[in-house]
């Protein structure tokens, strides 16, 4: 179990996050078009997990922006933004707001990427929705970073995520 904040007030997610070095745990996720995607859909490319708690908050909002923004554009890597938003707001809100080199997956349907992931929060306003982290994995699927904001309504350190991208 993980201590965050959301307000200075001190919340518990479920568990930890995986740690650099092991291999992500799988999910199955849905997209927007109700389809599904699977961490393997992703193998042979570079990923960040922009995990959030409500695309429908403005630092959510703002850290599916700068992901779509300044990851999107670099190479061979794909920009995964997950919460537990239904697909449809999900689909909405990156229709209105021009997003399209990110791909919005929801785990509305049972919360096992937030279990495996360990990262649902398990008390507090926000109980059963994600944890604002962020999780690199390289092109097999092997954490390179991780980040588990401390504070909910603070921003992921983008350029920290960016780095990992950078092949060593």
């Amino acid at each position: 179990m993980a201590t965050v904040t959301l307000k200075g007030n001190a919340i518990q997610t479920s568990g930890q996050l995986p740690k650099v070095g092991e291999k992500a745990p799988d999910f199955k996720l849905t997209v927007t078009d109700l389809s599904t995607q699977v961490l393997s859909d992703f193998e042979g490319h570079k990923v960040v997990l922009n995990i959030f708690p409500s695309v429908d908050t403005g630092t959510c909002a703002q850290s599916v922006r700068t992901f779509n923004q300044e990851a999107a554009e670099m190479e061979n890597t794909k920009v995964l933004c997950i919460s537990r938003d239904l697909p449809f707001a999900q689909g909405r809100f990156c229709g209105a707001e021009g997003i399209d080199n990110v791909l919005m997956l929801s785990d509305y349907k049972d919360g096992s990427f937030g279990k495996a992931y360990g990262l649902e929060f398990t008390n507090g306003p926000l109980v059963g929705l994600h944890s604002r982290c962020v999780v690199v994995l390289d092109e097999n699927g092997i954490v390179k970073y991780t980040e588990q904001v401390p504070e909910t309504v603070d921003e992921p350190n983008y350029k920290a995520a960016l780095y990992a991208l950078l092949d060593e």
